[in-house]
């Protein structure tokens, strides 16, 4: 089949692939119609490796998608041909210890789609558990569908911080994964969610793109935000923000790791200790797509503002670069099917 194949590091190619992939009794055959650009894929394009996940043959990218049910399985009851839906990239082992606890996320032997050396949904067709593929309310286009899987971090974190109605928020860091727990934070009952960065263009496209949503806070008053906020979300992974986060949680409060980093960085325990706070954090998400659907369905998350730049399918080499240029005025990249 046709497929976006990462080669080595630096060289992607639109060419057929042949993926030998059964249809199980308990899986469905989909379509993809649009899959995004994660940060991640474009890691894997610039650099072959994330931590200890090496690309060492070449590899399907892609893992934010939706698309059409094309094939049921025999024992398949909740979807069928036609469905649009969009699909939870990870598939643990059922007899792990993490699955029977409720983290599958967490399973060491989780096949995720484009993590070396499972094969991404850049292509034609995918054959995946129905139990992880959700069908799109009638309201939900292709393109927010495909934004359920990054929005699920947001709302995972947001799960994780255990929201009261009214607390307050601080994100740290604007890429797309600050912005969407940012989205999720303000859903899930937080009446002031405020988010920062180090770039200031990153906050000027937000508050282009998201108007008053949130509070936008400039890298030099911060600090200002000193003990003021219940929940610090640290997204960014940069060590100075790791290193800052306790100062801007109210004594008693939470912090919630989401940011990730490839060295061991700095962190103020004495900080921490002194004003009693939790911390928490995630790796991925687990049990929160029907709940991020739910919101992107309602209202309350709107994802159209995430999507900043859109390329057909042909011109997916030149949307990657695009993408690994880290372009100012852009969010999110998404290819369409055509």
């Amino acid at each position: 089949m046709e497929a976006l194949v990462l080669e080595k590091v630096n060289q992607i190619a639109i060419r057929d692939i042949v993926i030998d992939e059964t249809l199980g009794p308990r899986d469905v055959r989909v379509k993809p119609v649009c899959i995004g650009i994660c940060g991640s894929d474009v890691h894997y394009y610039l650099h072959g490796r994330i931590g200890d996940f090496v690309v060492k043959e070449p590899m399907v990218l892609g893992h934010e998608a939706s698309g059409i049910v094309t094939e049921i399985g025999a024992e398949v009851t909740d979807l069928k041909v036609g469905d649009r839906v969009c699909m939870e990239p990870g598939i643990p082992d059922h007899n792990s210890e993490e699955y029977k606890l409720g983290i599958y996320n967490l399973d060491p032997a989780v096949r995720f789609w484009a993590t070396p050396p499972i094969h991404g949904c850049m292509r034609e067709s995918v054959v995946h558990p129905a139990q992880f593929t959700f069908r799109l309310p009638d309201n939900v286009s292709f393109a927010e569908g495909a934004l359920v899987e990054p929005v699920a971090i947001g709302v995972q974190a947001a799960k994780k911080a255990q929201i009261q109605p009214g607390d307050s928020a601080l994100v740290l860091g604007a890429g797309t994964i600050g912005i969407v727990t940012a989205m999720a934070a303000a859903a899930s009952g937080c009446s002031n969610v405020y988010i920062t960065d180090i770039s200031a263009e990153k906050l000027d496209l937000v508050r282009e793109r998201f108007g008053d949503r949130f509070t936008t806070v400039a890298h030099a008053q911060v600090g200002e935000l000193h003990d003021a906020v219940d929940i610090v979300f640290e997204a960014s992974g940069a060590a100075a923000a790791v290193l800052a986060m306790a100062r801007y949680a109210r004594p008693g409060g939470r912090i919630v790791l989401i940011g990730m980093t490839q060295d061991p960085v700095p962190v103020d325990i004495v900080g921490i200790e002194v004003k009693e706070l939790t911390m928490y954090s995630i790796f991925r998400y687990a049990h929160v797509f029907d709940r991020t659907l739910q919101f992107i369905s309602s209202g309350k998350i709107d994802v159209q503002p995430l999507v900043t730049h859109t390329y057909p399918f042909s011109e997916s080499v030149a949307a990657y670069d695009f993408a690994a240029s880290m372009p100012s005025d852009a969010i999110k990249v998404m290819i369409e099917k055509e």
